[in-house]
């Protein structure tokens, strides 16, 4: 991460220039092409701007371009509202003063609204560590025991990848939003830490990393392969409290997966059933997709 901290905008402009392909960006087909995507003096020409200036913005000899440019560069590079925004953040940044670093803390009144929660319920902090779970999230998966970290289970745990239907779609979506959520804050001990170590021990985190993809991992939906109670359909919403995360995942009311959370309630904690019972009323409304 200390490689890219210096030169933040030209690194994103080249990894999304180099996922764009000609066809994509309407140019003909042909020629000798060393590059899988487009070269810098097509993204230049597609921007309107000249090749120098765009050679000088990828090599952070100038960062300071101007928001038109950038709206230019956006386009062409067919980014969404997400990458969009990653992007004029990068070219909005300037040297700060240091952070001081708070340790995350979950608030007391989280810990006892975890424990009252009939649903899979944990807390999680910016880099996905897990710091509290309830029992139904423990259930749901041993690997949301607090001092887990989400990330580096979810590519390094054989159990974990098998607990996911669509495992690559998770890994991405997980490594572009710790991205996102990383931001300027390049310097933080834990995001080094944790980058560092799966840069290390993951060719799947390497080159989802490399692809500077940025995603909001907020509301939305996912299906696990749970090794008891068989798949789950779940919802999943994430609340700001403080300065973590609460994590909560849920079914359709009256749905098969709904059964099978209930079951599996039973089976781990039986106090936890009838509350879930209870409870599943509230739980039929549809999330915003994340």
């Amino acid at each position: 991460m200390k490689d890219e901290s210096g030169n933040r905008l030209g690194s994103y402009l080249r990894a999304r220039r180099e996922l764009i392909t000609p066809a994509r960006a309407g140019i003909p087909p042909g020629g000798n092409r060393r590059v899988p995507g487009l070269r810098r003096e097509e993204v230049a020409l597609l921007a309107g701007i000249s090749p120098d200036y765009y050679l000088r913005l990828e090599r952070g000899r100038d960062k300071n371009p101007s928001p038109q440019v950038l709206e230019s560069l956006a386009r062409v590079l067919q980014l969404d509202d997400i990458e969009r925004t990653y992007l004029l953040g990068l070219a909005a940044a300037r040297p700060r003063a240091p952070r001081r670093k708070r340790p995350e803390q979950v608030p007391a009144r989280v810990h006892e609204l975890l424990a009252h929660l009939p649903i899979p319920a944990f807390v999680e902090g910016r880099a996905f560590d897990v710091l509290a779970s309830n029992p139904m999230a423990v259930a749901l998966s041993p690997r949301l025991r607090p001092g887990q970290n989400r990330l580096r289970d979810l590519l390094l745990d054989p159990e974990e990848k098998e607990f996911h239907q669509d495992w690559p779609k998770a890994t991405a979506d997980f490594v572009a939003a710790l991205r996102t959520t990383i931001g300027d804050d390049t310097d933080n001990p834990r995001f080094v830490e944790l980058v560092g170590e799966l840069a290390l021990s993951s060719q799947r985190f390497r080159t989802l990393w490399a692809r500077h993809d940025v995603r909001s991992l907020d509301g939305g939906s996912t299906t696990v392969r749970h090794p008891v109670v068989g798949d789950l359909h779940l919802h999943r919403d994430k609340l700001p409290v403080d300065d973590v995360i609460l994590v909560v995942y849920y079914p359709d009311k009256d749905s098969d997966s709904d059964e099978r959370l209930r079951l599996l309630a039973g089976l781990s904690h039986p106090e936890f059933a009838g509350a879930q019972r209870s409870g599943s009323s509230t739980r039929g409304r549809s999330p915003q997709k994340g």
